[in-house]
């Protein structure tokens, strides 16, 4: 699921950034979810982009269709504060965050 996620995102020609956190990223054998943040283009329009990768920018349907979490910025409006937010479990113990690509 993680790489079909990845590789629609990267099919709009304008991920810049793709980073996955939660439970996936973790010791955690079998993680029951994804949680993705995607960073796009400054250009970038969901509606321009192919019908398949729709999906992805609307969270309800993301989790829907993919069991992830997707949350998605344009370039430069990422707040490290949601990073770092996300970063914290419950218990104060602190998450990975894994850039890939």
């Amino acid at each position: 699921m993680l790489k079909q996620v990845y590789e629609l995102a990267a099919g709009t020609g304008c991920l810049k950034s793709f980073y996955v956190f939660g439970s996936f990223v973790s010791a955690t054998p079998e993680p029951r979810d994804v949680d993705v943040v995607l960073v796009m283009t400054r250009d970038f329009r969901s509606e321009q982009c192919p019908r398949e990768a729709r999906p992805l920018f609307s969270h309800l349907d993301a989790q829907a269709r993919y069991g992830a979490s997707v949350f998605w910025f344009r370039e430069g409006a990422l707040p490290q504060e949601f990073l770092d937010v996300w970063q914290v479990k419950r218990d104060g113990t602190l998450r990975g965050i894994l850039e890939v690509g």
